[in-house]
């Protein structure tokens, strides 16, 4: 899957309107290394490149405003939370965990563009929900106070997610053992 060379797909203007990325690089990897990982899953190579530069290369080539969280917090939680307080004044957030390296960058605009009738805006891939998770501002203060490892759940549960489906397998493609790693090299190889 290469980066066609016509991106970034939204301009610096639209981008200070839009929503942030928040990749999330935080999480140990346990997983991944317990299924025979010799390295953090982050770095492990797909087709030739890191899972998270992968994931780096379609928030950057998005054009969107992005915040990488790789502090080493103990939970998700407080990832978001970490990444929420030093993005403050952003117009909303994009949860993105850092281990999707397959998210299409046209993906990552649709929902940022989608509009926004309630505050959490979720992606749906064949009846799976996925992510970039998106949310309003009026969910800053709530997601700058998560803990723990449960991540945005209980600001979601406490609003009604809108979901919008899209057509891309990467918001689901997550990389936690190295049988997801085999599963996203051949998800690329068919796309190629």
């Amino acid at each position: 899957m290469n980066i066609p060379t016509s991106y970034p797909l939204v301009s610096s203007l639209e981008a200070a309107a839009l929503p942030v990325v928040l990749v999330l690089a935080s999480g140990r990897g346990e997983r991944f290394t317990a299924s025979g990982g010799k390295v953090h899953k982050l770095q492990a190579d797909l087709a030739g490149t890191p899972v998270m530069q992968r994931t780096l290369n379609a928030v950057r080539a998005s054009g969107l405003r992005w915040h990488l969280e790789d502090a080493g917090h103990p939970g998700m939680g407080d990832s978001i939370a970490a990444a929420v307080r030093a993005t403050r004044d952003a117009p909303g957030w994009m949860v993105l965990p850092a281990d999707l390296p397959l998210i299409r960058p046209e993906t990552l605009v649709d929902i940022a563009r989608a509009s926004l009738a309630g505050e959490v805006l979720m992606p749906v891939f064949e009846g799976q929900r996925g992510h970039p998770v998106r949310f309003a501002p009026a969910c800053g203060d709530a997601l700058a106070a998560l803990q723990g490892n449960q991540g945005a759940a209980p600001v979601v549960s406490a609003r009604a997610a809108i979901k919008i489906v899209v057509n891309d397998p990467g918001c689901i493609t997550d990389i936690d053992t190295l049988d997801d790693l085999q599963r996203a090299e051949r998800l690329l190889q068919a796309a190629s």
